[in-house]
């Protein structure tokens, strides 16, 4: 998807937000702080399945450094072990690495390595790499020790990582309630004609439902900021030293 596409996409769930709620409450000023915030849905979705996807290939990189340690101690070279977890290794790997067989004839080793990296774009693909790429420069005796140590360094960050984000998963549902139940109560308010709906659909209500949306706003980023998890910075991206 581009990014003008994305955009569109932005647009059209804003416009969608603003008028199915607008025929509910019959007020586009109630509308409005609702429907900008349905513009953020795309967002969430893409983060959410950027997510899902980082932590798939988290959780495979263990069975996969295993696999990878027992071929080369079956007498397998890196490459011929790349190779065969490209075709037999866990689903996210394979995915990860589904063009290695096509792409290792012609930029060698190290280069389609590095474009595995950089499409994998995660903290724990660059370590793995990193480790891969020296091994194969400087000599690999020490390569599957190396490997099954890895594997359980992954197995232990990865335990860690689930239990944070269990920890962390209340005050991520009290974010989205934060702005979510308040403006429901007021589409519910708003429902139907009376005082509630002509009170903010004027201009004396006016100011109450901006200063309501600032609040919900700055109340779900602060929550949102709380509860978001630590994210490992990448630091060996690759590249020139």
């Amino acid at each position: 998807m581009s990014g003008a596409q994305f955009a569109s996409l932005r647009a059209g769930a804003v416009l969608a937000g603003l008028l199915a709620v607008t025929a509910v409450t019959g007020s586009w000023l109630v509308a409005l702080p609702p429907g900008i915030a349905a513009g953020w849905i795309p967002n969430v979705w893409l983060a959410r399945r950027r997510e899902q996807r980082l932590h798939a290939v988290a959780r495979a990189w263990p069975d996969g450094l295993r696999e990878l340690a027992a071929s080369v101690t079956a007498g397998m070279s890196l490459p011929q072990a790349l190779d065969a977890l490209a075709r037999t290794g866990p689903d996210a790997l394979r995915e990860l690495f589904a063009r290695l067989p096509a792409l290792l004839p012609v930029f060698g080793l190290r280069d389609t390595l590095e474009q595995i990296r950089a499409k994998a774009a995660d903290p724990a693909t660059d370590r793995v790499v990193e480790v891969l790429l020296l091994a194969h420069e400087r000599g690999g005796r020490i390569l599957p020790d190396l490997l099954a140590d890895m594997a359980q360094t992954a197995t232990a960050d990865l335990h860690l990582q689930e239990r944070l984000a269990t920890a962390q998963l209340e005050l991520r549902i009290n974010a989205r309630a934060v702005f979510v139940l308040p403006w429901l109560v007021l589409c519910a308010l708003t429902a139907r004609p009376g005082p509630f709906r002509a009170f903010y659909a004027s201009t004396a209500g006016a100011p109450v439902i901006v200063l309501a949306a600032a609040l919900s706003l700055l109340g779900m980023a602060l929550v949102t900021r709380l509860g978001q998890p630590p994210m490992e910075p990448r630091v060996l991206t690759g590249g020139a030293p």
